[in-house]
């Protein structure tokens, strides 16, 4: 880095060059704005970075070598010259029979990883003949009722060849258990399978409100999957800890930040507090966060992260394992950013996003697609989104060096001021008692609504630029799109199936792992062998779920009932 002298240099430069150069042609011409901050206006940018802004910097303690601690630069030594990210295509609709079809499509084309989408009965528990699923089933994502329909999921491709990501949270042991059996009906060794369950209850309380259980059972069930992973499949990662969301619901880069990795303190905390040691579990969790509009802000908010992280694990904890202090993270393109109005520019809105993940060092990557603004995406957008990546990956030159941005003096102070601000508000959550106790607080929504609110002002008042939606906009009618539907015909043959399964499956066996279920729920063991047997016995999500309703409650803001 620099010297005193040479930083001493640098500042009487920028001084005469302010003095003889800039003044007389802001003068002239002034500039766009009075004041420019970050996409989310969480941070001020300067006019100009030199080497005094990262004057207080050190090269081995904030940046690094990849793969060394503080992982700066990346988790892996070669990152993309080793091997790119995992592309995935979040994809789920109507049936599993459809579902599977649109994967084989998706792997036929070049993705290199599947991502699954639920339905909204399927994320709350619900079988898709329950009153609570009539006119959601297969909306939002496929309808999983048992195993029959996680093995027509995956029916001929082979889970020893593939990794899964399934966003799944409050029945994620249910699932879980689903790919677990269906690998063991393939002859597939547990060890092999891999993927990510998303797991993540504590960012539900926050922002999607896809829960069931109390705060303190889904804990328990979290960390029952811990253990349960970290001895049978210590391939699959137990949790993705899910800033995507928050930033979803309108929070900064630097709120993303904090409150993700906030939940991860909590996570780890109770897993300890339930006797498993840092360096089993730790290895296995992943996160997943939001690419948004600002190339620099993102890519400085994962380097951030990974910096942070390492940090939390290795102080906080304790932490010995260099796996237990990688970050390593899904990102997807900010579905909050795509606009139903011009919706060719979504196109270049995620192209711009897919490359701040890649600058920022992601491990895998989902790319929306173009029309998701209107409707679940079509079979062509959803190849344009993959082709993104693929382009991104073979054509830009992005993935040919390493963290390309480091030394970038905006960069590194970019990311010098969100790790700053997001450690200020991890302090703060301390002061409240830690996350959960926050969100019980409802501090944490507080504080994301309070942003929002205000974006959306700023949007409305015509200070935020929305391209095609509050400036530059088209007169002309918009151009006519074929969109992806699911019909009541597709709800109806769902039920018809579910109603077969329930006909041909041994009905004392399904009650008799319920019942022991049931038993578990209310003692101590872990809930994972006995959901597998569960499942195995083709006990439908809702039954399971109903089962742990029944033991644990479900969670309304300010209490069970």
């Amino acid at each position: 880095m620099f010297d005193a002298d040479d930083l001493e240099e640098i500042r009487r430069g920028k001084e005469q060059w302010e003095a003889e150069t800039l003044e007389p042609t802001l003068e002239r011409f002034g500039e766009r704005k009075e004041e420019f901050e970050t996409d989310t206006g969480g941070q001020t940018v300067e006019r100009l970075y030199t080497p005094d802004d990262v004057a207080d910097s050190e090269y081995d303690e904030d940046l690094g070598f990849p793969g060394e601690n503080p992982y700066t630069r990346g988790v892996y030594p070669t990152m993309y010259r080793g091997r790119l990210w995992t592309m995935r295509q979040y994809a789920g609709f109507s049936t599993a029979e459809e579902t599977n079809e649109r994967y084989h499509y998706l792997i036929d084309e070049g993705q290199t990883g599947l991502s699954v989408a639920f339905d909204l009965p399927t994320q709350m528990g619900y079988d898709s003949d329950d009153e609570m699923a009539a006119g959601e089933v297969g909306k939002s994502g496929v309808a999983i009722d048992s195993l029959a329909d996680m093995e027509t999921l995956f029916d001929g491709i082979p889970l020893d060849e593939v990794s899964t990501s399934m966003t799944i949270n409050a029945p994620a042991s249910v699932l879980l258990a689903m790919y677990v059996a269906v690998g063991d009906e393939q002859g597939v060794d547990r060890e092999e399978l891999r993927g990510t369950i998303q797991n993540d209850l504590l960012k539900e309380y926050i922002a999607r409100n896809t829960y069931i259980y109390p705060p303190e059972p889904s804990m328990r069930i979290i960390t029952d999957i811990f253990e349960f992973c970290a001895e049978e499949t210590p391939k699959f990662n137990t949790i993705s800890i899910s800033g995507y969301h928050v930033r979803e619901a309108g929070a900064t880069a630097a709120q993303e930040l904090a409150f993700t990795l906030g939940n991860g303190i909590e996570y780890v905390e109770a897993a300890i507090d339930a006797g498993l040691d840092v360096d089993e579990f730790a290895p296995q969790l992943s996160f997943f966060f939001n690419a948004h509009n600002d190339i620099f802000e993102e890519a400085a908010k994962f380097r951030a992260a990974r910096r942070m992280w390492a940090e939390i694990m290795e102080e906080r904890f304790g932490a010995d394992d260099p796996k237990s202090k990688q970050l390593k993270f899904h990102t997807q393109t900010a579905g909050s950013t795509l606009t139903a109005q011009q919706i060719e520019n979504n196109v270049v809105r995620v192209a711009y996003q897919a490359l701040a993940a890649v600058l920022g060092g992601t491990q895998s990557l989902h790319t929306n697609g173009k029309d998701e603004a209107l409707a679940l995406p079509t079979e062509e957008s959803v190849r344009t989104a993959l082709r993104t990546q693929q382009i991104l990956a073979h054509e830009s030159g992005a993935a040919d060096t390493i963290d390309p941005l480091a030394g970038s003096y905006y960069v590194e102070s970019l990311t010098d001021d969100l790790e700053a601000e997001a450690f200020d508000i991890l302090d703060t959550v301390d002061d409240k008692g830690g996350m959960l106790s926050a969100i019980e607080q409802q501090w944490v929504q507080r504080q994301i609504q309070d942003v929002a609110y205000e974006r959306q002002q700023e949007i409305e008042e015509g200070e935020r630029i929305i391209v095609g939606v509050n400036e530059f906009e088209n007169e002309d009618e918009e151009k006519e799109m074929d969109i992806q539907e699911v019909t009541e015909e597709d709800e109806r043959r769902q039920i018809d199936h579910l109603n077969e399964v329930k006909a041909e499956r041994d009905d004392e066996e399904v009650t008799a792992t319920l019942d022991a279920l049931r038993d578990a729920a209310e003692g101590d063991d872990n809930l994972m062998p006995y959901i597998v047997d569960a499942v195995k016995a083709y006990a439908t999500v809702g039954e399971i779920c109903g089962v742990l309703r029944d033991a644990f409650g479900e969670y309304r803001p300010g209490g069970a009932v």
